[in-house]
């Protein structure tokens, strides 16, 4: 019997889904997909310089699922850039998070964007 999937908590949708080269028509076929929860791994380690062990946390998962979600996102990074193609981030197995102190930490976007620092909250939620 196959493991039931455990979803992935991402704490915000990127702001924009598309990138790639500014010579290339948007409508193009070659572009490469990646997911929303590739992106969250991106933006939690490399940019709100989480350890991999702290970004499982934040979203919930083991740690070597994130080590591998890691490895597929910075390989779709390098051929985006080095191959000259189209990124997508769209799909993936994911859930949003709520914006609860008690359910998110310190990388929740949708915290920032409330102008909330987890670490200064004293309600108990």
């Amino acid at each position: 019997m196959a493991r039931p999937m455990k979803w992935r908590k991402v704490c915000d949708l990127p702001e924009t889904n598309r990138f790639g080269p500014l010579d290339q028509a948007p409508d193009r076929l070659d572009f490469i997909t990646m997911t929303v929860d590739e992106y969250e791994t991106i933006r939690l380690i490399d940019l709100e310089d989480f350890n991999q062990e702290d970004c499982a946390r934040q979203m919930g998962i083991a740690r070597t699922t994130v080590q591998g979600i890691y490895v597929n996102a910075r390989k779709k990074l390098a051929q985006a850039l080095v191959q000259g193609k189209m990124l997508m981030i769209e799909g993936g197995e994911f859930k949003l998070c709520d914006g609860q102190v008690k359910g998110c930490g310190r990388g929740c976007l949708r915290l920032k964007t409330k102008g909330m620092d987890p670490s200064q909250d004293r309600s108990g939620r």
